[in-house]
């Protein structure tokens, strides 16, 4: 008669993953703040997702336009009766719902899209600071040094003063204003974890400097780069409204939320509040739920940062 082996062991790299999984798990089901947070984001990154399934109309579209329809309060029937104005519209006789989902859309692209893109660059480039050292070291934390003793919003005013409006102008501006963060980040990492004695073993062992980097060193410098991402979206996501709305960053034809805060800002004093004002408790929900999520991550991937 066959014995049944028993099965295998979880390995400690599975451990490692399972823990963090299981208290990310724990404290949502614990803390209401969190799930709160968790649901808000869920539901405003699938409405930008869907916009052009949820959207009553597109608000881009002149065909289905009507400015004898500009600036109604929400509630307002458009003037052929087929369409409610929930949020009311713009000067344009845009809706405002219509408008605030689609600019949910290139707000989240164009802050994911930089923020993956200023990753990549700055974890690349502290990766080999931190390793290597010597003068690579030393030369690429001073140009850090004098990036960040400027405002992020400052450096990239510049590079769209030069570059001029578009999607991929800002991404390059707001890659261009936030790499450095994730350059001594990843940096400060690689020095306490370069020293230890896995990766002392992987250099005597004769593995490669490129397996020995992405497979052994970088998995350990993720935590904190993962928090600082989560929190740098929210950032990106911000700056990119803030410029929007100086009008140094999109165009109208690809209006974010920032430039629809923009558009109604001088409809405010005359009581069409709508215009500005939703759009803005957009951008609010948007970032506050950004950052309850990136605070929880922070609480499970550090639990000495745990909440008691």
């Amino acid at each position: 008669m066959s014995e049944t082996s028993p099965p295998p062991a979880a390995s400690p790299a599975d451990s490692e993953v399972e823990r963090p999984l299981r208290r990310l798990a724990r404290m949502y089901a614990e803390s209401r703040v969190a799930l709160f947070g968790l649901a808000l984001l869920l539901v405003i990154v699938l409405a930008a997702l869907l916009a052009p399934w949820l959207a009553p109309q597109n608000p881009y579209d002149l065909m289905q336009l009507d400015m004898l329809d500009g600036r109604l309060p929400p509630g307002s029937a458009s003037g052929d009766g087929r369409l409610t104005y929930l949020l009311g519209t713009d000067e344009q006789g845009r809706d405002m719902l219509s408008a605030i989902l689609y600019g949910l859309r290139i707000s989240v692209g164009v802050g994911v899209v930089a923020t993956l893109m200023a990753l990549a660059i700055g974890m690349a480039l502290g990766l080999a600071a931190g390793y290597f050292g010597g003068r690579f070291d030393a030369v690429l934390m001073r140009i850090a040094d004098i990036q960040l003793s400027f405002p992020s919003i400052l450096v990239a005013m510049i590079l769209l003063a030069l570059f001029g409006q578009g999607i991929d102008k800002i991404v390059i501006a707001l890659v261009a204003a936030q790499w450095a963060y994730y350059a001594r980040t990843t940096r400060s990492a690689a020095l306490v974890e370069g020293r230890k004695e896995y990766i002392e073993a992987a250099r005597l062992l004769g593995l490669s400097t490129p397996r020995i980097l992405f497979r052994h060193l970088l998995p350990n410098c993720l935590p904190p780069l993962i928090v600082v991402a989560a929190l740098q979206v929210a950032a990106a996501i911000a700056l990119e409204a803030t410029l929007s709305f100086l009008g140094l960053g999109l165009p109208v034809t690809e209006p974010s939320l920032g430039l629809l805060i923009a558009n109604g800002f001088q409809y405010l004093y005359s009581g069409r509040y709508w215009i500005s004002v939703f759009p803005g408790v957009a951008l609010l929900l948007l970032i506050l739920a950004i950052n309850l999520v990136a605070d929880q991550l922070r609480d499970v991937l550090n639990p000495r940062l745990q909440s008691q």
